[in-house]
């Protein structure tokens, strides 16, 4: 098991015993698991990630901690767009959705000013701009 695995059980261990909390660097940071399938192997997955309340839906950040290419995860989404979500303790099934133009800027711009580090991703990510995916709760 790779080291960035190690720590993604730890971090999923976390939330899952103190109803979607985590501390380390994710310390009051708002934390949601993320369930979706591979795009190759349709093996089911899960990466704790941060998110963005976008009204009603949310929103979540292909950063890769400032790497130079999408995470994984993105990929998967694209390919398979239906995810289920943990939040706190509930269970949400959502349909993802990559944010365009107008409504990508403002989430993205938002996350940068309320966590700082995601500005340091977009600098160490240039010329890659980083995806904004909206996963929107199924009615």
């Amino acid at each position: 098991m790779a080291d960035g695995d190690d720590f993604n059980t730890q971090v999923i261990n976390e939330f899952r015993a103190n109803g979607g909390k985590v501390g380390g660097p994710f310390e009051g940071a708002p934390m949601v698991l993320l369930h979706h399938y591979g795009a190759k192997s349709g093996t089911e997955r899960v990466n704790p990630l941060m998110y963005q309340q976008v009204g009603s839906s949310i929103a979540i950040f292909a950063s890769a901690g400032g790497g130079p290419r999408d995470p994984q995860w993105y990929r998967n989404l694209v390919a398979h767009p239906d995810v289920t979500l943990e939040l706190g303790t509930s269970t949400v099934k959502a349909r993802a959705r990559v944010a365009e133009g107008s409504e990508r800027d403002s989430i993205w711009e938002a996350q940068k000013k309320q966590y700082p580090q995601f500005a340091e991703y977009e600098k160490n990510t240039a010329p890659r701009v980083i995806p904004v995916v909206v996963l929107d709760p199924e009615a």
